[in-house]
């Protein structure tokens, strides 16, 4: 049976999902990588991601992808064949291959997606190429085959994709270099210049995660991190409001891109578009207050996704198991 052995691979900056037909599961780990000496495999994914900020020089962490496209190729082979051996307990079989790939990018890195898999030594029969918001769409149970326009965006950790899908395709999309790390940074930012405290990424994050439960409670974010200005770790309770005004800028910016978008689209479209709403999705999607501020921004109801982590990876799953999904993957030559 062939869907028994396919793959369908969303690589995100920050996590990569891959859906396993043979066990009709979605792996979700961080996209990371650890390097010891240059050369050793220290460790991948979610333990990668648990070293990171806190490794001895000697050990290099880094993600391989950067502003939704591969970055060092090399250690993305490393990571996916590894994942690929996760999901299948250690056996590498022949298998198809289904890539989620976005689509304002250049040919060069849209082929850098096809060449990773052909050379990562994973035993790939065939490799097919699926548009990002087209799966996004799947994920999300639209019927992405018929004449309805459909506004998609994607938030993710490095990069916002908004595209507008019709009959299967993609009418009009953009990539704009904001997402969940930019967010991270702001908060940051506002931490250090309030109260010369300097938090870490990981810090930033956790506060953005908690910070619609900490808005209900009332209460602020308790943070650990250094004095600028004595050298000394301290503990800080940091107000919400402090938070969500830091991220004003870049959710913004989102927003009067999605403008952009809206006033580029054709007519038909834009009728479709205005009854059905823009539907929300991506890691990074469900920060406090963005979904209400996109609504507020361009006066159209917002659709929050159920699966914002893993739903392009679930749309790749109809692509595999759906007859009907097929003809929106396009096949990547095999020949050199």
């Amino acid at each position: 049976m062939l869907a028994n052995n396919a793959y369908g691979i969303d690589l995100g900056t920050r996590t990569i999902k891959i859906y396993n037909a043979h066990g009709d599961n979605v792996l979700v780990e961080k996209n990371m990588i650890a390097i010891e000496g240059k050369t050793n495999l220290f460790a991948y994914g979610d333990s990668a991601y648990e070293m990171y900020e806190k490794a001895p020089a000697n050990i290099e962490i880094s993600y391989p992808l950067c502003n939704g496209v591969i970055a060092d190729i090399k250690n993305m082979q490393v990571l996916l064949r590894n994942f690929i051996m996760d999901c299948n307990k250690g056996v590498l079989k022949p298998a198809e291959f289904y890539i989620a790939v976005p689509f304002d990018i250049t040919d060069v890195e849209r082929r850098a997606f096809f060449e990773l898999v052909r050379d990562a030594n994973v035993k790939a029969k065939k490799i097919m190429r699926v548009e990002k918001a087209v799966a996004d769409g799947l994920g999300l149970d639209i019927d992405v085959k018929n004449a309805q326009g459909i506004l998609i965006v994607n938030v993710g950790f490095h990069t916002t994709e908004i595209s507008i899908l019709s009959l299967g395709g993609v009418v009009l999309s953009r990539l704009i270099k904001i997402g969940g790390q930019k967010f991270d940074e702001t908060i940051k930012n506002a931490i250090r210049k309030e109260y010369s405290l300097i938090v870490g990424s990981k810090t930033a994050e956790s506060v953005k995660i908690a910070l619609t439960e900490l808005e209900q409670e009332g209460r602020g974010a308790i943070v650990y991190g250094r004095d600028i200005v004595t050298g000394l770790p301290m503990e800080k309770e940091i107000p919400t409001d402090l938070v969500s005004e830091s991220m004003l800028e870049n959710f913004n910016v989102i927003i009067d891109n999605i403008r952009v978008i809206l006033e580029r689209t054709p007519p038909e479209l834009a009728a479709d578009i205005f009854r059905r709403g823009i539907y929300l999705t991506g890691g990074a999607s469900q920060v406090a207050h963005l979904a209400e501020l996109i609504a507020k921004g361009t006066g159209l109801k917002v659709n929050v996704s159920e699966n914002p982590v893993s739903g392009v990876a679930l749309g790749l799953s109809k692509v595999i198991k759906d007859d009907n999904y097929k003809s929106v993957a396009c096949l990547e030559g095999m020949g050199r």
